[in-house]
């Protein structure tokens, strides 16, 4: 008997993206943060090896979800169900005044590279205080990490996440951005967080 080829998490992460709110029950939530910028605000919640984030201003809403288990989520308001694996951009005009725009990369590291990608990034996110989850492959005991860091700016909310997942080397990292529409006289500069 021949066992089948193991798939690895690079072949199943997909970006999701929705026009109405998604339930947290869909989730397996570790940790959640929410920031506001103006009438724009958003709300991060970060998984073992995915996250969702959610963009508001009033009625309007834009949810991007990044899982490897896209079965069993909701297909009521999606208006985009992308494979991860490569490098991808999506932007979408939400209204007159608001558009989503987003960037997927992702790329394979030998062990070694990818052992030190892990220990940088946990660095990085302990000193950013992200939202980060940590834990081992049940299989091999191998780490692997997800973090999610939310900014605000001008007239902006960014929303960047890695997902480093030891079973094939895996560094996923998305860069998301809720923009206001420019206003004449608005001043530059990104707000603290």
């Amino acid at each position: 008997m021949t066992t089948p080829p193991k798939s690895n998490s690079l072949q199943s992460y997909t970006l999701l993206v929705y026009r109405k709110a998604v339930h947290p029950e869909f989730f397996a939530i570790e940790g959640r943060r929410r920031i506001e910028n103006g009438a724009l605000e958003a709300e991060a919640w970060v998984c073992k090896g995915g996250h969702a984030s959610r963009y508001q201003m009033g009625d309007t809403c834009v949810v991007e979800v990044v899982t490897e288990q896209p079965q069993g989520l909701p297909e009521r308001g999606l208006t985009t169900n992308m494979i991860c694996a490569g490098e991808h951009d999506h932007e979408e005009t939400i209204s007159e005044s608001l558009s989503y725009m987003t960037t997927v990369q992702t790329e394979t590291l030998a062990e070694h590279l990818y052992l030190g990608t892990y220990k940088e990034m946990l660095v990085h996110g302990r000193e950013n205080e992200s939202l980060m989850v940590a834990w081992n492959d049940p299989t091999t005991n191998k780490p692997n990490l997800s973090i999610v860091d939310l900014q605000r700016y001008r007239s902006e909310i960014h929303a960047q996440s890695w997902h480093l997942r030891s079973d094939c080397g895996l560094v996923l990292r998305t860069q998301s951005m809720f923009q206001l529409a420019d206003e004449p006289g608005r001043p530059d500069g990104p707000k603290t967080r």
